[in-house]
C-alpha cells in the first residue's frame, strides 16, 4: 500500500483495513467503508459514498459533478454499495437537485468504461459491461444483466433479472424476467436461464412465460393482454410485479418481435 503517495483531503473519513494506492486522489466530504481497496489513480471526488469492501479500479471518477447543464452546484451524492466492483475508467456521476444522489447497489459489477449518469438508481446484483452507458435518471432493477456496448436513453426504467444484448439502444422501458435484443430493441423470450440460475422454480418460469405470451406474441394492445393476465393467469410475485411495472411505464415498454 502506497497511501503516503496519494492525496487524501483531511476531512475525508475512511474507515478500516482501507488500501489507497498510490497517486489516488480523495477529496472532502467523502465517506469509504471498511475494507474497500482504491486502486492507483482512481478518484473519489466531493460527495462520494462508498460501502465496505469495493474495489475502484484505476482511473475509475466517483462522484464528478453531473454532466447536466441545470446543475448549479448543488450538495448532493453518488453512493456505492457493499461489495460492488467499478473497473477501469468506469465514471459515476453524482446527483442534481432532481433526485439528490446516484445509486449503485451492494454487489454489482461495473465493467470497463461504464457511465452513471447522475440520478440514476441501480438496485443490486447488477453486472454491467464494457462501455455501457447509462444516462440520467435511470432505474434498473436487482439482477439486471446488461451486455457491452449497450446505451440507454435518460429517464428509462429497466426491471430486474433482464439480459440486454450487446450494442442495444434502449429508447423504452424493458419489463422484468426478459432478455432483449435487435433493432429497434425487441422482446426475444424470457431470461430463463437467468431464473434458472436464481432459484426460480419450471412452474414460476412458465407463469412468468404465459404472462409475455399474452403480452408480446399475441396480436392483441397492451391494454388488452394486461386484462386478460388480471382475469386468466394465477396471482403471483411475479405477475404483481409485471403488471405494476407495465402500467407505471412513462415512455411505454419496447416491441415485441415480429419476425422482420
Amino acid at each position: 500500500m502506497n497511501r503516503e503517495l496519494a492525496y487524501i483531503h483531511p476531512e475525508a473519513k475512511i474507515g478500516k483495513n482501507v488500501k489507497i494506492e498510490a497517486f489516488a486522489w480523495i477529496d472532502k466530504n467523502v465517506v469509504i467503508g471498511d475494507d474497500t481497496w482504491i486502486g492507483p489513480n482512481a478518484t473519489i471526488m466531493e460527495g462520494a459514498r462508498i460501502g465496505k469492501n469495493c474495489k475502484i479500479f484505476p482511473g475509475a471518477v466517483v462522484s464528478a459533478i453531473p454532466q447536466d447543464l441545470k446543475f448549479s452546484g448543488e450538495e448532493t451524492t453518488a453512493k456505492i454499495g457493499d461489495n460492488t466492483t467499478l473497473r477501469e475508467c468506469v465514471t459515476v456521476n453524482r446527483g442534481t437537485v432532481s433526485k439528490g444522489k446516484t445509486v449503485v447497489g451492494n454487489n454489482c459489477l461495473l465493467m470497463a468504461y461504464v457511465h452513471i449518469g447522475h440520478d440514476s438508481f441501480l438496485g443490486n446484483n447488477i453486472i454491467i459491461s464494457n462501455s455501457t452507458n447509462v444516462a440520467g435518471e435511470i432505474k434498473i432493477d436487482d439482477f439486471a444483466i446488461i451486455s457491452g456496448d449497450v446505451q440507454i436513453h435518460q429517464f428509462v426504467n429497466i426491471g430486474g433479472h433482464v439480459m440486454i444484448s450487446g450494442g442495444s439502444l434502449v429508447r423504452k422501458d424493458v419489463p422484468p424476467y426478459i432478455t432483449v435484443a435487435r433493432e429497434p430493441l425487441s422482446y426475444v423470450g424470457v431470461n430463463s436461464v437467468g431464473l434458472r440460475r436464481r432459484g426460480f422454480s419450471n412452474e414460476t418460469i412458465s407463469l412468468i412465460q404465459n404472462i409475455y405470451r399474452e403480452i408480446f406474441i399475441k396480436e392483441q394492445n397492451v391494454a388488452q393482454a394486461l386484462k386478460n393476465i388480471e382475469s386468466e393467469i394465477a396471482e403471483s410475485e411475479e405477475k404483481e410485479y409485471i403488471l405494476d411495472f407495465i402500467r407505471n411505464s412513462e415512455r411505454g415498454i419496447i416491441r415485441g418481435y415480429n419476425g422482420e
